[in-house]
């Protein structure tokens, strides 16, 4: 039925999407580190994490990476057990799952616990079929695991297209259909591998998206972090301490 209604708007979806294109607001990665320690309770165990993927995970819509999305898991992963975090980020923004394998490829990566990915936006735009981008994504996250050491990953699904302020419609729509497809597909995979975490971004409220009306805004980000974080406590099954409102100290070290 999809195929059917993208033959039919085409005309429309192809002029909006050239449009769109010429016309969206390009912002920077953000400047900082992407790399370095957040120092838990002394004593208590190390955890390393490794943020991969596209714009998103990269931290696109906010100014500094301490805004942004790897730094801050550090931050409250930190918090939320006394842990201390080792961070690495590894992402560029405009890849699709096949870009992100080769990316990565080029990048030297450290040790890892945790894998935590977001990508999908790009193939939703460059009409990645869902069962494709499944594998494409496996083989990705085969390959890190290879290289890591990586027992687990937290797996972000893909954004509600369907909300993105910056498209018109119909193209706004037939990117949300697509953007679903993909999403479904990857929540299933995710479901039946063990070692794997899906974690649904239909929360994302797009009043709260950055001034491209595209990425993630500061809120976003924030309660973005924090939701990893806790899977990630969850999932490796790490101590949450008795802690005040802020948490125990945690201190940010980059390197």
């Amino acid at each position: 039925m999809l195929l059917l209604y993208k033959a039919t708007l085409a005309p429309a979806l192809l002029w909006q999407g050239s449009r769109l294109r010429r016309t969206a607001l390009r912002l920077p990665e953000p400047e900082g580190e992407r790399s370095g320690v957040v120092a838990g309770t002394p004593g208590d165990r190390e955890v390393r994490v490794l943020v991969i993927g596209d714009s998103s995970a990269a931290g696109v819509g906010v100014e500094h990476q301490q805004e942004a999305l790897a730094g801050p898991i550090a931050v409250a992963l930190a918090q939320r057990t006394g842990c201390t975090v080792h961070w690495q980020l590894a992402a560029r923004s405009g890849l699709d799952t096949v870009q992100a394998r080769q990316f990565l490829r080029t990048v030297p990566l450290q040790p890892a616990d945790v894998i935590v990915s977001a990508l999908g936006v790009n193939d939703v735009t460059s009409q990645t079929p869902p069962a494709l981008f499944v594998r494409q994504y496996k083989q990705l996250l085969r390959d890190v695991r290879r290289r890591t050491g990586a027992r687990i990953g937290i797996v972000s699904g893909v954004p509600p297209l369907h909300q993105l302020p910056a498209a018109p419609q119909p193209l706004r729509w037939y990117l949300g259909q697509c953007a679903r497809r993909l999403d479904q597909e990857l929540q299933y995979f995710c479901e039946k591998e063990g070692r794997l975490r899906y974690l649904s971004l239909h929360w994302a409220d797009p009043r709260e998206m950055s001034q491209d009306r595209f990425h993630p805004g500061p809120v976003q980000y924030a309660r973005w972090a924090q939701m990893n974080a806790e899977a990630i406590a969850r999932a490796l099954v790490l101590p949450c301490p008795e802690t005040t409102a802020t948490g125990p100290s945690a201190t940010l070290r980059t390197g």
